[in-house]
């Protein structure tokens, strides 16, 4: 059985619309788009091409598939980590309206079940499937405690808009901390594996 792991930008307040520029999102009037790109050094790098060494398929959203295959498609340096992997690797988008997905190796799912057509490819799949940016997916998939993993990074800005993460009404859970660095530029890298429902107690 497959792990699914989410590597996702976030602000200190959050937020992960729009990272990657001013108009990757703009849904709600979102006008801060872009908040990520002033500390992508050379950490941040090493980081992004460590995380793309280890997975055998990709799950996004529809939004994140639509910037990815806007730019991946003509990377075509076989050195370039991302790339290759992203090129030549199985890619499931999740999507109730995409009518097609011409990107060599996409497949359209979710149109009827999203969180059981995912729990169904997690099954028949081994190794580590990949979930990058597709906020809005996983929101919805960690409500099913279908997400394994998080890798957390942390950009050092507060928006004070825009949609978060971790909104109201998300559902309860636990994750045991495994790992953590932080880049030059100030971004913390935090990996958390899920680990079910919080204990409570008291300091009373």
């Amino acid at each position: 059985m497959a792990q699914l792991s989410l590597t996702q930008f976030l602000t200190l307040d959050g937020v992960y619309q729009a990272p990657g520029g001013p108009e990757e999102d703009p849904s709600g009037g979102f006008d801060l788009g872009g908040w990520s790109v002033p500390y992508g050094d050379d950490d941040f790098g090493a980081f992004m091409n460590e995380v793309f060494r280890t997975p055998v398929a990709f799950l996004l959203g529809r939004r994140t598939y639509e910037i990815f295959a806007s730019y991946w498609p003509r990377q075509t340096d076989p050195a370039d980590p991302v790339a290759a992997k992203l090129n030549g690797l199985p890619k499931y988008v999740a999507s109730t309206t995409l009518e097609a997905a011409d990107w060599a190796g996409t497949t359209v799912i979710g149109r009827e079940d999203v969180a059981e057509e995912v729990a169904e490819l997690k099954r028949g799949t081994e190794g580590e499937i990949q979930m990058h940016g597709s906020g809005a997916l996983a929101q919805s998939l960690m409500a099913h405690d279908l997400v394994d993993v998080l890798h957390l990074l942390v950009f050092p800005v507060v928006l004070g808009k825009g949609m978060r993460l971790f909104a109201r009404g998300a559902t309860a859970s636990a994750f045991r901390h495994t790992a953590a660095r932080t880049t030059g530029s100030g971004v913390a890298i935090h990996t958390y594996e899920f680990a079910g429902r919080p204990a409570y107690g008291s300091y009373a």
